[in-house]
């Protein structure tokens, strides 16, 4: 059983919220209370962790109650509390994190988001493992660029994407992160991939969309965002300050209306 002893009313409003939410059995005490015979962990704060010293203890942070439950559910079920996060990679990755083999959190969030996400689920835990599927090569190839002080795995993701019943759009990319934690891959630290011409095409494609004027950038311009170097919206950036983009611009809109280019 999880035990809940603290003074912190941050603490306890945010753990006991989140044990609740989970339909996880607890029980709360007073500081000076005796534990229960079947406790197996008890949260409390940083003030009075030391008044818990025989029993296995998690600190909670008032900002974070979710990290600490996690670790409270992890102990109570033996898994040894690594963290394992998998990624579907894509212009909006699917996120898992697994404690042992449970699910404890999912996400999907923008590209420019994931690095953030991850390396958040991954801070403090013993021994995290991310591991990110080996599809999407470009998004993917970044996220392993960018994730710094955290293993690595390349995954082989096939047959990872789930079938989805009705209902259920919008699921698959984090059922196939799930998919993706569950299995081991090589460790990297680095994957540089050369972009192929349709992949150069889908990035000028995707610049033209978040372009304001129906703008596409330079080929060079494409393939320094597929290295990572640059994110679109700065390519897009760097494209109308060098010059060349209100001329690529004046051409991209004579080609729409059918009229030929002006010499």
């Amino acid at each position: 059983m999880i035990v809940v002893a603290t003074a912190d009313f941050e603490v306890y409003h945010g753990v006991v919220n989140e044990l609740r939410d989970r339909g996880t059995t607890f029980t709360t005490i007073e500081l000076d209370e005796e534990l229960p015979d079947r406790a197996a962990v008890v949260i409390t704060d940083g003030d009075n962790a030391d008044a818990f010293a025989n029993a296995t203890t998690v600190v909670a942070d008032p900002d974070d109650p979710r990290r600490a439950v996690d670790r409270a559910l992890a102990a109570v079920r033996g898994d040894g509390g690594r963290t394992i996060i998998g990624v579907d990679p894509g212009r909006k990755p699917g996120i898992a994190v697994l404690t042992g083999e449970t699910v404890v959190a999912a996400f999907q969030v923008p590209l420019s988001d994931a690095v953030d996400v991850i390396e958040r689920e991954a801070s403090d835990a013993p021994s995290p493992v991310v591991r990110i599927g080996d599809g999407s090569r470009l998004e993917g190839a970044k996220l392993v660029t960018d994730l710094e002080d955290v293993r690595v795995e390349l995954v082989d993701e096939t047959g990872t994407t789930p079938y989805l019943g009705t209902g259920s759009r919008g699921m698959g990319d984090v059922l196939a992160a799930v998919n993706i934690a569950r299995l081991e891959g090589e460790v990297v630290d680095a994957r540089k991939i050369e972009p192929t011409e349709g992949e150069i095409q889908v990035i000028k494609d995707r610049s033209r969309e978040r372009s304001d004027h129906n703008r596409a950038i330079d080929e060079a311009l494409a393939r320094r965002v597929a290295a990572g170097e640059l994110t679109i919206d700065e390519a897009l950036a760097e494209h109308r300050n060098d010059g060349t983009g209100s001329e690529t611009e004046s051409h991209e809109t004579d080609e729409a209306d059918g009229s030929e280019p002006s010499s």
